[in-house]
């Protein structure tokens, strides 16, 4: 039987459920990466996407 996932949310997100936000899981050698708002809807990604993503948001900051 598969482990459940755990997911965790972004630092970023308000505490309480409810909040639009960002979550963050690991399944084996694969992240995954989902909005609250539509957890059907998952991105897998690698270590180094993930890196790259987060290096792309950070660059387009005002």
């Amino acid at each position: 039987m598969a482990q459940p996932l755990n997911w965790q949310k972004s630092s970023f997100s308000g505490g309480a459920d409810g909040n639009e936000c960002v979550e963050l899981a690991h399944s084996d050698s694969t992240l995954l990466l989902r909005e609250s708002d539509d957890p059907t809807r998952i991105l897998p990604l690698t270590r180094d996407s993930l890196a790259a993503l987060l290096r792309r948001i950070q660059a387009e900051r005002p």
